[in-house]
């Protein structure tokens, strides 16, 4: 086994130092003492302990949120007829899509779901909330125009709604329990929020 780089050294040790002080409070000068080299190495690598954390968490956090808001473009684009008979089958694929890639970079994943505030990655649910609600907004515009009743829906309820099926989804890479568990409580937790939403929606 060939032995580790110092970047891997470096990116090692910064997800320690993350994941137990946060963004906030992680000391850059703690990540490259415990790698044994000086500060001005590790310039040679990056610039600033934002940098370093955007290393870990950038191509995770943008991986996610294309893939979600994927799945709302390829939905907007089918007939109107067909998009009440798939809207529950298409978010499903997405987010078990999003819960494998999760685990596949876990440690990455969870160092931006827990340790990113202070970034530019801390909104990573806060923009997925928006992204679904233009497209639920999208979609009741929709059964406008397939004649069907509209929920009249108070936005911060809307808001509450959506953000708290966020807040859950993500609950299950935090806490990092056995993938098959993880899937089955996905099925279960969507099983539940489906339900409420075709409840709130008339449908």
């Amino acid at each position: 086994m060939p032995p580790e780089s110092t970047l891997e050294r470096i990116h090692q040790a910064a997800r320690k130092e993350f994941r137990e002080r946060g963004f906030h409070g992680a000391s850059l000068r703690s990540i490259v003492k415990s790698v044994g080299m000086t500060t001005g190495a590790f310039y040679g690598y990056y610039k600033s302990k934002e940098e370093l954390f955007a290393a870990l968490v950038g191509e995770h956090y943008s991986y996610l949120l294309a893939r979600f808001r994927r799945a709302q473009e390829e939905f907007a684009r089918l007939p109107y007829e067909r998009q009440p008979e798939v809207l529950s089958d298409l978010s499903g694929v997405c987010m078990f899509d999003m819960l494998h890639y999760a685990y596949a970079h876990l440690e990455d994943c969870q160092l931006l779901l827990c340790s990113a505030e202070g970034t530019r990655f801390a909104g990573l649910v806060d923009e997925m909330v928006q992204i679904e609600t233009d497209a639920t907004h999208a979609y009741f515009r929709v059964l406008e125009e397939l004649g069907r009743p509209v929920p009249d829906i108070d936005l911060r309820l809307e808001h509450i709604l959506i953000t708290g099926m966020f807040h859950t989804f993500f609950e299950l890479i935090v806490h990092e329990m056995p993938l098959s568990q993880a899937e089955a409580y996905l099925r279960e937790m969507r099983a539940f929020y489906t339900a409420g939403w075709m409840k709130v929606m008339g449908q």
